[in-house]
C-alpha cells in the first residue's frame, strides 16, 4: 500500500508527466475519495501543460501582420512608380539627384556613362517622328578645349627668360621664353659676310672689262703682229741663202719654227682681244647670281634661327601647364628631356567629349540642342549643340565619340568649366525649349525669371 503525504492547500501542487502517473485502485476511484479527485486535479493541470494541447493562438496574429505588411508594400510601389513615371523627363530646372548619383556610379573608363531616360524604342521612334517630350538622351562625358596647342620652341638651346605661369592668360604674340642666341648669331654673321662676297663677284661680272684692259689686250697683240713682220723677213732671207748654200740647214729650220710660232701668238692674241671686248660669259653670271641666292638663303635660315630664340604665344589663351623652368636646354626634336615649353588654350571655345553607345546614337543629331552642367556645379546650366559626330565608332566601348560645343559668357571664361572635367550633358527633343534659362544661370535664378 503506497503512502503518500496529502499536498496542503497554500503548496502548489506538483506536476508529475503523465507517463509516471500512478493510477489509483478502482475501488477508490468508486467511493469517490479524496485521493480520486487529488489525482484527477493533477492529471488536468499535466494535460493542460502538454505542448499537443496548448491553442495556436499566435498564427492568427502573424497572418494578420503578413498580410498588413504586403498591403503597405504594394502601396509604397504604387506611389514610388507613379513618381517616376512622372518625374521620368528631365525638368526645366534640374535633374534629380538619382540621375546624378546613378551617373557617378556608371562612369568607367571602358564604358560611356549615359541614362537613357526612355526604353530603346521610345526613343527611336521620337528620333524618327519627332515624338513629344523634352529630353532625348542623357550621357557624361568629359569638358576639353576644341584647340589645344603644345608650345615648342622651333630650335634648341637653353632658356635664358621664362614668362610662363599656369592659369596665366596671354594675348597672341606675347613673349614666352627667351634662349640662348650667341650661336644663332655668329652664324647670321658667317652668312651674311658670304653674301657680301658673292655679290661683289657677280658685280664684276656684269660690269665686264675695263677700257685699260681692252687697250692693253690690243697693244699686246700689236706687238706680236710687229714681231711677226720681222720673224717673216729673217725666214726669207735664209731660205734664199740656203740656196745658195750660204746658209746651213740647221739656220733655216730655225729660222722657219720661229717665224710659225709667232704666227700662231698673234692669233691667239688677237682671240684674247676679242674676248675682251665681248665681256664675261652669260652663263658665268648666271652661275655667279645662283650663288648669290643660295647665299641669300643661308643668311634668311640664320635669321630665322635667331628669331626663333624668342617664343611667342602663337594664338590668344590660358596657360593650362608649364613643361620647363628657366636654365633648362630645351630641344623640340629631342626624345628625352625638355622639348615643349607649355601647354595652353582658349578657355572661351570648349567642347564636351562623350562616347555614345551605339544603341542610343540614333537620338543624337548635328546642331541638336543641349543643356550642359559641369558635375562640379550642377546648379550652373549653360547652352550646348552638337557640333560633330566622329566619322569612326570605337570598337572596343561599342560606341560613336561625340563633340558638344558649350556656349560660355566672356565673363566665366576659366572659372567654371576647366578642360577635363566631368559634364553631364542632356540632349533635347525641342529646340525651343532651351530659351528658358541663361547660359551659367542656377536653377532658383531660372525659376525667379520665370
Amino acid at each position: 500500500m503506497l503512502s503518500e503525504r496529502q499536498p496542503l492547500a497554500s503548496e502548489p501542487s506538483p506536476i508529475e508527466p503523465p507517463p509516471i502517473a500512478i493510477a489509483p485502485p478502482v475501488a477508490m476511484l468508486e467511493r469517490g475519495s479524496p485521493r480520486r479527485r487529488t489525482n484527477g486535479e493533477l492529471g488536468d493541470r499535466v494535460r493542460s501543460l502538454s505542448l499537443a494541447q496548448v491553442p495556436e493562438r499566435g498564427s492568427a496574429l502573424w497572418t494578420n501582420l503578413a498580410w498588413a505588411a504586403a498591403l503597405i508594400l504594394v502601396a509604397v510601389s504604387a506611389w514610388y512608380g507613379y513618381r517616376v513615371w512622372n518625374t521620368a523627363p528631365a525638368g526645366d530646372d534640374t535633374i534629380t539627384a538619382e540621375a546624378d548619383s546613378q551617373a557617378n556610379r556608371d562612369a568607367s573608363p571602358t564604358a560611356p556613362s549615359h541614362k537613357v531616360l526612355r526604353a530603346d524604342a521610345t526613343i527611336a521612334a521620337a528620333a524618327l517622328s519627332g515624338a513629344k517630350g523634352e529630353v532625348a538622351l542623357e550621357s557624361k562625358g568629359y569638358i576639353i578645349p576644341a584647340h589645344q596647342i603644345l608650345v615648342s620652341p622651333k630650335v634648341s638651346g637653353m632658356i635664358v627668360q621664362l614668362n610662363i605661369e599656369e592659369g596665366r592668360r596671354v594675348a597672341k604674340g606675347d613673349v614666352l621664353a627667351v634662349l640662348e642666341s650667341t650661336d644663332y648669331e655668329a652664324d647670321l654673321a658667317r652668312a651674311k659676310a658670304s653674301v657680301q662676297l658673292v655679290r661683289e663677284q657677280l658685280r664684276e661680272l656684269e660690269n665686264g672689262n675695263r677700257p685699260e684692259e681692252i687697250s692693253q689686250s690690243e697693244a699686246e697683240l700689236r706687238q706680236a703682229e710687229a714681231e711677226l713682220v720681222q720673224l717673216e723677213l729673217d725666214y726669207k732671207r735664209t731660205d734664199d741663202l740656203r740656196r745658195r748654200t750660204s746658209a746651213t740647214q740647221q739656220e733655216l729650220e730655225l729660222a722657219q719654227s720661229k717665224f710659225l710660232a709667232q704666227k700662231q701668238r698673234v692669233q691667239k692674241l688677237s682671240f684674247a682681244h676679242k674676248l675682251m671686248q665681248l665681256g664675261p660669259r652669260e652663263e658665268r653670271v648666271a652661275v655667279a647670281k645662283a650663288e648669290l641666292a643660295q647665299a641669300e638663303a643661308d643668311v634668311a635660315k640664320a635669321q630665322w634661327r635667331l628669331g626663333n630664340c624668342t617664343v611667342v604665344a602663337p594664338v590668344a589663351g590660358t596657360i593650362l601647364k608649364k613643361n620647363a623652368e628657366a636654365g633648362n636646354v630645351v630641344n623640340p626634336i629631342a626624345q628625352n628631356g625638355s622639348f615643349s615649353l607649355c601647354e595652353m588654350a582658349d578657355l572661351s571655345d570648349l567642347e564636351v567629349e562623350l562616347d555614345i553607345q551605339e544603341r542610343d546614337i540614333a537620338a543624337i543629331r548635328v546642331g541638336q540642342k543641349c543643356r550642359v552642367r559641369a558635375e562640379a556645379y550642377p546648379a550652373r546650366l549653360y547652352h550646348g549643340v552638337v557640333d560633330r559626330l566622329m566619322p569612326i565608332a570605337n570598337r572596343a566601348k561599342g560606341a560613336v565619340p561625340v563633340r558638344v560645343k558649350v556656349t560660355i559668357p566672356a565673363e566665366e571664361e576659366g572659372v567654371y568649366l576647366k578642360p577635363e572635367m566631368g559634364a553631364i550633358v542632356t540632349f533635347l527633343n525641342d529646340e525651343t525649349l532651351t530659351a528658358g534659362f541663361a547660359p551659367g544661370s542656377s536653377t532658383d535664378q531660372k525659376r525667379t525669371a520665370q
